[in-house]
């Protein structure tokens, strides 16, 4: 698997940097696509913002197939088969991983990006303002806890589960707690991560929607679950409560995804029963 190419010789998980990145041009109805999974954290958040956005008429989604192989990500409609083709039409000699999201121009017959921290802003910020989900008095806030959210929670969780080292481990575990620990003091007193929903909480909703049914056991994240946190819980289903939020969580394709294709974590692709959660208010 691709994956080991992100492990370091001390056992630590490296994510791979962002093939990708140059910036959407301005929304043009049949231009972009957008390829997405609902089992993918980074992928769902590039969703709901689009859902939010009310760009569903300018920006055009395929979703592929929770089940990833040496392949890739597989396109049901078989168009391209997997996304993979995409990647080497734009890069013939690309050899990372290949990854949602990511916005194919159906123009230039390119990948135009696959930085999926900065697809959200470019939506936010280019294409859609209301709500406003990035408002500028906010922006240098939002980066910082952006900053935080990412290397104490989105991307420590996976830090926890594919580490090869037990003291490796237990930093990772001890950062997703501690940022829970503090993100449970903050929204105790606050519907939001700010005084309005923004581009933040679509960020840590994301990482919250697979905590227990995913991260907690698979990953190892096992020290609390969501539910365990008060404040967290409530706002966790107060965002899932919102239509954009909601629609876009699909638990069976993230259950099936993380336990069926990460068989360097679970060899028998044996998918649990549960766990019994209701994200109803």
């Amino acid at each position: 698997m691709k994956l080991r190419r992100e492990l370091s010789d001390d056992g630590r998980f490296v994510r791979q940097p962002n093939r990708f990145t140059d910036r959407l041009g301005p929304p043009e109805p049949g231009r972009y696509r957008l390829y997405a999974s609902y089992a993918c954290p980074w992928a769902q958040r590039v969703l709901i913002v689009r859902a939010l956005l009310g760009l569903k008429d300018v920006l055009d989604v395929t979703i592929v197939d929770p089940i990833r192989d040496e392949k890739g990500w597989r396109v049901p409609d078989g168009d391209p088969e997997y996304l993979s083709e995409l990647y080497h039409a734009t890069d013939p000699d690309y050899t990372g991983r290949y990854t949602v999201p990511c916005v194919w121009d159906t123009k230039d017959k390119r990948i135009v990006t696959n930085d999926f921290p900065q697809i959200t802003l470019d939506l936010e910020m280019s294409w859609g303002t209301s709500p406003d989900l990035y408002p500028e008095r906010l922006r240098p806030d939002i980066d910082i806890m952006n900053d935080r959210l990412y290397h104490g929670l989105n991307n420590a969780v996976y830090e926890a589960g594919f580490s090869r080292d037990q003291q490796v481990y237990e930093e990772a575990v001890a950062r997703v707690f501690g940022t829970l620990d503090l993100l449970e003091v903050r929204l105790a007193e606050s519907e939001y991560l700010f005084d309005v929903l923004t581009d933040s909480d679509v960020r840590l909703y994301t990482t919250l929607a697979r905590f227990d049914a995913v991260y907690h056991g698979h990953f190892k994240c096992s020290v609390r679950r969501l539910i365990d946190y008060p404040a967290l819980w409530a706002y966790a289903r107060r965002l899932y409560a919102i239509p954009a939020f909601r629609e876009t969580t699909v638990f069976d394709q993230i259950k099936r995804h993380y336990y069926i294709t990460q068989t360097n974590i679970n060899p028998s692709g044996i998918v649990p029963v549960g766990p019994e959660i209701d994200w109803s208010l």
